[in-house]
């Protein structure tokens, strides 16, 4: 079946109107499973609740930054992110350059640091469990040493068994695209810095970082969005109060919801998103400075 055009229209109103009438479809997703909903949470966080629907303003938002337990959650993530962010970035880059030199066994090691991405969640926390225990293999291997033996996920230490479940997880897929990213690097660039006499770590940083400055972005965006996800991890291992490092936002919306608290929930939401939204933008600054020379 053809779509019918009317010949008055130039052949590029034709051709705009045909990309238009194949895009409605995914507008029309779009509109209705993402910003229709997000509409309903912004009404939820204006109102007092769903009955008498009154208009209150910020109230529901000045209600949530001042309780303790938002407070808590949104100081744990925001910790939990800054520790586990950078270091995804940093070290996914540091392993995508060994794999780039020639060094033996070298698809071994990319399978290795991939295969995470193929274990179930329920796999993963068991190991972690495993490992963690009071009486598991990582406080066995330090007794070995005269420590003494430590309840990880009950302890200040909890979030370094969180950070460490993070970076197994995601190394691999950041590794990956940093990877491509390396071998994307025009030939003449590194040739020009050869004929300069640049050292090794000049022609990383200088050449190879900055041009890789999209891409390092892309993965810094990645593994912000994967740090909020850590929660299944740590619900499955904890539930639903853990102890009190490990409280993040999730388990603070999570137990929110579970009590239909919507103007709580709500609000939490859009404060959330507003300090994620601010984060990116900052993040795409930094990568349009840093880069805009090797751009240009």
């Amino acid at each position: 079946m053809s779509i019918q055009i009317p010949n008055k229209l130039t052949a590029l109103q034709k051709k705009k109107l045909i990309s238009w009438l194949f895009l409605l479809p995914s507008l029309l997703g779009v509109l209705l499973f993402f910003v229709a909903p997000f509409g309903v949470v912004i009404y939820y966080s204006l109102i007092n609740n769903p009955i008498q629907k009154e208009f209150v303003g910020l109230r529901n938002y000045i209600n949530v930054w001042k309780n303790a337990a938002f407070q808590q959650a949104a100081s744990n993530t925001f910790v939990f992110s800054l520790m586990a962010v950078p270091l995804a970035v940093i070290l996914s880059l540091f392993l995508a350059a060994v794999m780039e030199s020639r060094i033996p066994f070298k698809s071994y090691f990319r399978t290795f640091f991939l295969s995470p991405l193929m274990v179930p969640t329920a796999s993963v926390v068991l190991i972690w469990q495993v490992m963690f225990h009071q009486n598991g293999i990582v406080n066995n291997f330090l007794s070995v040493f005269g420590n003494d033996k430590i309840d990880w996920l009950k302890s200040d230490k909890a979030y370094i068994v969180i950070v460490a479940l993070f970076l197994w997880k995601n190394l691999g897929y950041n590794m990956i695209l940093f990877m491509a990213a390396l071998a994307s690097i025009p030939k003449d660039l590194l040739e020009v810095a050869a004929l300069e006499n640049a050292n090794k770590w000049q022609v990383f940083w200088i050449v190879k970082v900055r041009y890789m400055s999209s891409t390092i972005l892309f993965v810094a965006i990645m593994s912000l969005i994967s740090s909020f996800k850590v929660f299944r991890e740590i619900y499955l291992m904890t539930g639903d109060y853990p102890y009190q490092t490990l409280y993040i936002l999730q388990h603070f919306m999570n137990n929110t919801f579970a009590s239909l608290d919507y103007q709580k929930l709500s609000s939490a939401a859009i404060i959330m998103f507003i300090v994620v939204t601010i984060l990116v933008y900052a993040m795409y600054a930094v990568e349009n400075w840093f880069g805009k020379d090797i751009e240009g």
